[in-house]
């Protein structure tokens, strides 16, 4: 074989090769699956998903050792998967070729990482053994079960098939694991020891783009010191155009326990306190500073319930925060400093304390009637709740009345979605179901339940307990406006029918809730 080689100076030039060596070197990079299971388990079966297998087959072409192990790890663990799913169906012909197939990704996946990684942990190349072991042991299983007809000698194949199998993806979660550290590794060296913005703007963005992956490589950057190195980046006057980025990336860590345990080892409470309550930082900068407070005050994670530090920086942080609403340009920064509240108001019950000192019902309430500010079900979720936690204060109710507040709350009985997704679906349930316990709670003043009478909500309640449709059949609506409902009609029974006061109000809670759950809609 010939080889022709054009050099810098455009001369030709001849080089002898063995065709034979050059072929093994490139083997080694440049497995083909597709050709593999061919040559392996022939014939690939037009089988009803045998499209898809062909999709999954196809290779990545990763520009990067992290997206290689990404697209690689994907397609693994979709086969593994995919695999599980024919075994219980026990159709092995499927399953020996797929097995094939799997084998070749995990065999392309360790050569391809290894070209691109210049050396190898011994654990590593532990795992890698054991998990190529793995590949051929369930190849040739699966191979062997095609030649068996007795149905008992297969059932028992059929359990080492499994637990060959789950032996398998052990292995290779491990070494995706290992290898993963070790590329978050050097982005995080990265970022620490960079000073130039272009660098660290680039290494962050993949910081950023690995967190979108799950929650299992959120700890892997939180655990290898990627909260600490976007930190010093916060804290660092020369890196303000990237202080937008870094927060989004350290939000998106601190969904994990390990993100917030190290943001508060590093003083990040103090840190997003300082950028919020900085006017010079921009309206960007804040609102992902907002962004972060709203994740590491989230109710729904039991584990920030013990951020002992943001006690201390919570006024300041809430003040800040009041201001942001106040001033957003976007719904989309309303919706940030918004939610950020709402988590603080369950967070700690001080919280609604100082909201109230500041104004903040005004400020929220005047942010309804501007459609730029408050334009979606989400950002009204955030206003409800933010109003549901406060109305357990006395002094709300005056508040909430001299603003107008009790007619905005009932216009949030009748959220309705625009698009129809579940998550906005979602969404006007709980406005729904925080409005009318807002109402419940806000009713035990007597102006306010007068109020609410004046403006028909005990209709509207009503119309939300017969009607499933108007409260999308969801059972927490159903409960609320129930509980509201009986709020009202202690202080004005002359409002309802008889036919409503003796469904709806005079029995038992559970009564009155099973009645209404299974009306038909042709009742109402």
């Amino acid at each position: 074989m010939v080889n022709l080689v054009l050099f810098p100076d455009c001369r030709l030039h001849l080089m002898q090769v063995d065709s034979v060596q050059r072929w093994m070197e490139d083997l080694k990079l440049m497995t083909e699956c597709e050709c593999m299971c061919v040559l392996q388990a022939k014939p690939i079966s037009l089988e009803e998903d045998a499209q898809g297998d062909l999709i999954l087959a196809g290779g990545p072409s990763p520009g990067d050792p992290l997206q290689l192990l990404l697209k690689r790890g994907w397609v693994i663990s979709t086969e593994l998967r995919r695999i599980g799913q024919k075994l219980a169906q026990d159709r092995w012909a499927r399953v020996h070729s797929m097995s094939v197939r799997l084998t070749c990704h995990a065999r392309s996946m360790v050569s391809e990482y290894s070209a691109f990684s210049r050396s190898s942990s011994q654990e590593m190349g532990q795992v890698e053994k054991l998990l190529m072991e793995k590949c051929s042991e369930l190849s040739a299983v699966t191979e062997r079960c095609l030649q068996v007809e007795n149905e008992h000698v297969l059932k028992s194949m059929k359990a080492c098939v499994s637990e060959t199998l789950s032996t398998l993806g052990q292995h290779f979660g491990q070494l995706l694991e290992l290898a993963l550290t070790r590329e978050v590794q050097a982005l995080v060296r990265k970022i620490d020891s960079s000073d130039n913005v272009y660098t660290t703007e680039s290494t962050t963005g993949n910081l950023f783009s690995l967190t979108q992956e799950g929650a299992p490589l959120c700890r892997i950057i939180a655990k290898e010191g990627g909260v600490v190195a976007l930190f010093k980046v916060c804290r660092q006057d020369n890196f303000r155009c990237l202080y937008p980025q870094a927060l989004r990336t350290l939000a998106s860590i601190c969904c994990v326990e390990e993100g917030v345990h190290q943001l508060e080892k590093v003083d990040g409470v103090l840190c997003l306190a300082d950028i919020l309550t900085d006017d010079s930082h921009s309206e960007a900068t804040r609102a992902e500073a907002a962004a972060v407070v709203a994740q590491v005050t989230s109710p729904h994670l039991p584990f920030t319930q013990h951020l002992s530090s943001f006690l201390e920086s919570m006024e300041e942080i809430v003040t800040a925060l009041v201001k942001l609403c106040q001033e957003a340009s976007s719904g989309e920064v309303f919706l940030l400093a918004s939610a950020a509240l709402a988590n603080i108001t369950f967070f700690d019950t001080m919280a609604c304390e100082m909201l109230l000192q500041l104004n903040a019902i005004r400020v929220l309430l005047e942010a309804c009637s501007d459609k730029q500010r408050v334009d979606t079900p989400y950002t009204r979720d955030q206003i409800v709740t933010i109003l549901a936690n406060m109305s357990v204060l006395e002094q709300c109710a005056s508040d909430i009345v001299q603003e107008n507040g009790v007619q905005l709350i009932m216009g949030m009985l009748s959220e309705k979605p625009r698009s129809g997704t579940p998550a906005e679906v979602a969404a006007c349930e709980r406005v729904q179901q925080k409005a009318a316990v807002t109402l419940a709670r806000l009713s035990r003043d007597p102006d306010v339940a007068r109020e609410a009478v004046r403006l028909n909500c005990m209709s509207r309640l009503i119309e939300l307990c017969r009607s499933p449709s108007e409260r999308n059949s969801s059972d927490a609506v159903l409960v609320a406006c129930l509980a509201a409902l009986r709020r009202l009609a202690g202080v004005c029974p002359e409002g309802l029918q008889d036919s409503d006061f003796q469904q709806l109000v005079q029995p038992r809670l559970v009564d009155s809730f099973l009645l209404c759950s299974n009306m038909e809609e042709s009742f109402v």
